[in-house]
This record gives C-alpha cells, structure tokens and sequence, in this order.
C-alpha cells in the first residue's frame, strides 16, 4: 500500500492534476510539462517528483472518467430498451470527448476509458449483446467495431470544434444507422481480434 503523502506533497500534486486538467480541456494533450508545473506553481522538479512520465500525469487527470464511464454504462443497462441503451451509452461518450480536447485525444487512441476496468468492460460488453439479442443491432458487430466508433467520432470532433462543435451529432447519428440490424449487409472485412486492437491502443499512446 502506498505512503500517504505529506499534506503539502498532496497539494502539490492536487494543483498539479488541476492545472493539467484545465490545460487539457482547452488544448489537449501535448501542452508542454514546464507549462502545467509554472500555472500550478510549482517547480518542473516537483511535477517529475509526482509525475515521472507523461502517461503518469494523463491517468491521473482522467483517472475519475473511469467510474463516469461505469456509471453511465450501468444507466444504459437500466433502460428497458436494449437500442435505446446503446445508443445512450455511446452518446454520452462522444459527448465527453466534445466537452473535453484531452479526453477527446484519449479516446481517439482507446476504446472508452474501460478497457483495464474489469467490471467496465464488462458492462460495455454486455450493452453490446443486449443490443444484439433484440434484434435491434447487426449480429455482426463486435466489441472491438466500438473503437472504430469513438475513434470516428473523436476525428470528427478534432476538425469540426471551432465551426460546428455539435455536427460530430450528425456523424454518430449516421453510423448508429449502419449499426442497425435491418440495414446490415455483409461487411467485407472480419472484425478486428481483441488482442490486434489491444495493440492498436498500445501503438497509438
């Protein structure tokens, strides 16, 4: 089990996350680590000391979008309707990555925050075959096809923000068209493996 930090160690990487937080919203990922550490007032030393590579910064500003991501999974199996369920949970996902230019950046490089969450992947999976069983969603969509959605949405949110921050609602409204089970026609291509697109996510971080 960790140490606890001293009191003023826990503030400083309180700001720290803060700051990064508030720089990623509004330009992304790649904002500068001497930048993060001079707005949360304190030395780069100090931000490495906490933080000794980028990823561990990035986790922990996101780390709460864990148990939101759960948390809305779990309000879409609620639904009596299995499409209203997904479509619900996968609405509210894009509606974090528009809301957000560095969670938009994450999620353009992995499935929704839930892919080392056991009880996340999980409820993902299961709105999934929800939606299938119904009849409601193509029997040949799998899990991994998720990833191509987010990734689609997360590109379109990346070029269309500062001329229509809402037209990435057009492209999901779009592909949940092509998700639909009477629509379907055979797809010229198997789905991706889980283990191929688990090394997609590892190339894209």
């Amino acid at each position: 089990m960790p140490k606890p930090l001293r009191k003023d160690a826990q503030r400083n990487r309180d700001l720290l996350v803060e700051a990064a937080r508030g720089l990623y919203s509004v330009r992304g990922l790649d904002v500068a680590l001497e930048e993060i550490a001079k707005t949360a007032g304190v030395s780069i030393g100090t931000l490495y000391n906490h933080f000794p590579q980028r990823a561990d910064l990035v986790n922990a500003v996101f780390a709460d979008r864990t148990e939101t991501v759960v948390s809305i999974a779990d309000h879409a199996l609620g639904l009596d309707d299995p499409w209203a369920g997904l479509t619900h949970f996968v609405t509210r996902i894009c509606e974090l990555q528009a809301a957000d230019r560095g969670y938009n950046e994450l999620a353009s490089a992995r499935l929704p925050q839930v892919e080392e969450h056991e009880r996340g992947y999980a409820l993902m999976t299961r709105i999934v075959e929800r939606a299938k069983e119904s009849g409601a969603l193509r029997a040949d969509f799998t899990l991994e096809d998720m990833a191509f959605v987010t990734w689609g949405i997360a590109r379109t949110v990346e070029a269309t923000a500062d001329v229509r921050p809402e037209v990435w609602r057009r492209h999901l409204a779009l592909l949940f068209d092509g998700m639909r089970a009477p629509a379907a026609h055979p797809l010229p291509e198997p789905p991706l493996l889980p283990d191929e697109l688990a090394g997609l996510m590892g190339n894209c971080d």
